[in-house]
Order: C-alpha cells, then structure tokens, then sequence
C-alpha cells in the first residue's frame, strides 16, 4: 500500500507568551488557519508563564528559552532590562530549532515578531515566513516613552539596532500587519513586506441588534486601551474637560492616577470589562476616540465593526482602518485643539457605512493569506 504523502511540519516562534494581547491573538489565528493542512512542531518562545493563553496555543508544544528561568519575574519591566540577553536567547531557540529539524524535517518556520523572535535562524534550506507587529519600539522609534528604563534602553540601541538589521536576513519573507509597519520594516530592516491585516473577531463586535433588545447609541466619547504613555488618552480627558462633555475611559494599566488626576466631572473610568461588556461600550458610544499612534491597533475596527465611528490621530495604523469624512474623522496633530475640530466634523448616523468597512478585516481574510503565504513558500 502506497504511504499517504506526509503533511509539511511548520515550527512557530513568538516573542512571549505571558498574556493573551494582540500578538497572541494573531498567534491563535495563524495557528488555526493551518492546522489541519500541516502539522505544527510546536511554538518557540524567549519567555512563556506556563498559564493559560488561548486554546490552540495551549494545546501546542511550548518551548521557553533558559532566560524563563530567571528570578526576575515576568513582567514587560523585567523583559525590557533582559533586551541585552535577547540575542542569547534567540541563539538557544535556534539551536533547539535545530535539533526539532534532525528528528524530523521542518518545512517552515513562521515567526510573530515584535521584539526580538524573527532572529531565530532556520535550518539549513527551511523558509522563514516572519509575521511582523512592528520592529521593537523601544530600539526603533519610542525609546523615550519608556520612563526610567528609557537611558539603559538608549545605551544599548546601537548594538541591537545593528544585530537586529543584520539579523533580517534569516527572514525569507515578511509580512506587516499594516502599511505602517511595512513602511518601518523598509526603513529598519531595509526589506520589503506584503500587508496582511490582522483578524477583527467582527463575528463578535456587531452592532446592536434591531429590535426590542436594541441598546440606544448615546452621545458620550469612549476610549479603550491600556492606561500608558503612548496612548494619549490624556488628550482625550483634557478635550472632555474643555468642552464640559461625557467620556468613558475603559482599560487600565500604570497610568491610571495620573489620568485619574486631569479628569473633570465628565469623565467615567471603567477599569474591568469583559469582551461583551466591551462590545456593549462600542455599541452605546457617539464615536471612539483614537489619540495614540499604533502599528495597526485593534480597537479601532473593533468600534468600526459595531458600527460607531472613529476620531483618530492621522498615523500609523489609523490610516489603514479609518477612512477621514466616512468612517470618522482624522486629526493631523496630536493637540487638543486639533482632536475637538475631528470630533465637530466627524461623521455620524453612519453604521452601516463603518460596519461594512470594519469587514474588510474579517478572520476569513486573515486565514486565507496566511494559507496562501505559506503555500507560497513549503516545497513538500
């Protein structure tokens, strides 16, 4: 009897594993798009918990590097003063790479890079498919958002720049989760990426539906993120409190005394909310406002798919999920001055028209090109 012809065996790599966030729901979404057309060896990882992240993820084979293993904790502080060590860390994970490849052929590595993880070499022959979130902030473009850790940080550019660059060539293709990140994979990396947007759960973020159980959309602003620097979200709360408006902040982090500090009367925080209760604070709001510059940023086509407009700071990924006089708004600068004008002009009574454009980013799409990538690249 003739053997079935073996399925390719692909071998993922991602950063960390310490929470379910962006990266880790694009790591889900890759992990289900080829399961079943190949067999996954098992996921790669500098720093791992052990908890808990997502199904698919947990029920694949996780390999921590030995820097899991310090007493440091876990904690995006205690990664970031390991950075000098990261390049060690990808070594050994190249090396345990390796070893999978001798028991039994690798076909394909795919890597979900926003740190460090798109260094790990491949074997000998094996395409490298990087899926990039962006080149790490903290070495490329955000260095002084990073408080007390930001000298340290600048000390070491230099070195992880240049080993960073040079290690880009492992990568056989790129794709950018925007054309924002594409354009800083080109400047960094001096490579060329494909976009590939990431899956919006719109199956889940949908408008309210019609009918008796029809939640009534209000007139406050919502914004919706963690509680950091980088955010903005102080513009926000200084806008409300200029023109005496209602504002919810839903999320938490270390900012949150500060923010809590410069909020008027108007201002709500919401610290805990689950998925449906955040869908239902997309649903009730007059539109999301959107201070910050992301690389994509999910919350945005997550207000857009329930069918509420967004005001934007015109960067980043804003740019390729918010369509300025259609689905929202856009402001050139990152000013109070320049927010309230976006919000006065921004589209409303459009949730159909935002709906439809929030579907563009839908999982299907999201599965298909990966599926179509990595056939592009498995020779079997």
């Amino acid at each position: 009897m003739p053997q079935p012809p073996r399925k390719p065996r692909i071998a993922l790599a991602h950063d960390w594993l310490v929470a379910r966030r962006g990266g880790e729901h694009v790591l889900e979404a890759i992990i289900d798009a080829l399961t079943g057309e190949y067999d996954i060896a098992g996921i790669l990882t500098m720093f791992d918990t052990g908890e808990p992240i997502a199904r698919r993820i947990d029920d694949t084979p996780r390999h921590a590097s030995r820097l899991n293993r310090l007493p440091l904790g876990l904690s995006a502080s205690a990664r970031r003063h390991l950075l000098p060590l990261y390049p060690l860390a990808v070594a050994e994970l190249s090396r345990r790479l390796a070893r999978m490849h001798a028991q039994r052929p690798i076909d394909l590595v795919i890597s979900s890079h926003s740190a460090a993880i798109k260094a790990i070499r491949p074997p000998a022959g094996v395409p490298h498919l990087c899926y990039c979130h962006t080149p790490a902030r903290y070495i490329w473009s955000q260095t002084h958002t990073y408080g007390p850790a930001a000298l340290p940080l600048a000390m070491i550019r230099p070195f992880y720049r240049a080993w960073d660059r040079a290690t880009a060539k492992r990568v056989t293709s790129f794709l950018a989760n925007s054309a924002h990140t594409a354009e800083q994979i080109r400047r960094c990396y001096k490579r060329k990426a494909d976009v590939l947007h990431p899956p919006v759960r719109t199956g889940f973020f949908t408008p309210s539906p019609e009918g008796e159980g029809r939640v009534p959309r209000g007139h406050h602003w919502l914004v919706v993120g963690a509680l950091v620097p980088y955010k903005r979200f102080d513009l926000a709360i200084r806008a409300a409190n200029e023109a005496s408006h209602p504002l919810t902040v839903v999320g938490d982090g270390p900012g949150r005394q500060q923010l809590r500090s410069i909020a008027g009367s108007t201002v709500t925080f919401v610290h805990d909310a689950t998925d449906a209760q955040l869908r239902d604070h997309y649903r009730r709001a007059a539109m999301l406002i959107y201070p910050q510059q992301e690389d994509f940023g999910i919350t945005a086509p997550e207000a857009l798919a329930c069918g509420m407009p967004v005001v934007a700071y015109d960067a980043g990924g804003a740019r390729d999920t918010v369509t300025d006089g259609v689905t929202g708004a856009l402001f050139p600068t990152q000013t109070v001055e320049s927010m309230l004008a976006a919000i006065d002009r921004c589209p409303k009574h459009r949730a159909l028209v935002c709906r439809e454009h929030a579907e563009r980013f839908e999982p299907a799409a999201f599965r298909e090109g990966i599926r179509r990538h990595a056939r592009a690249l498995v020779r079997v």
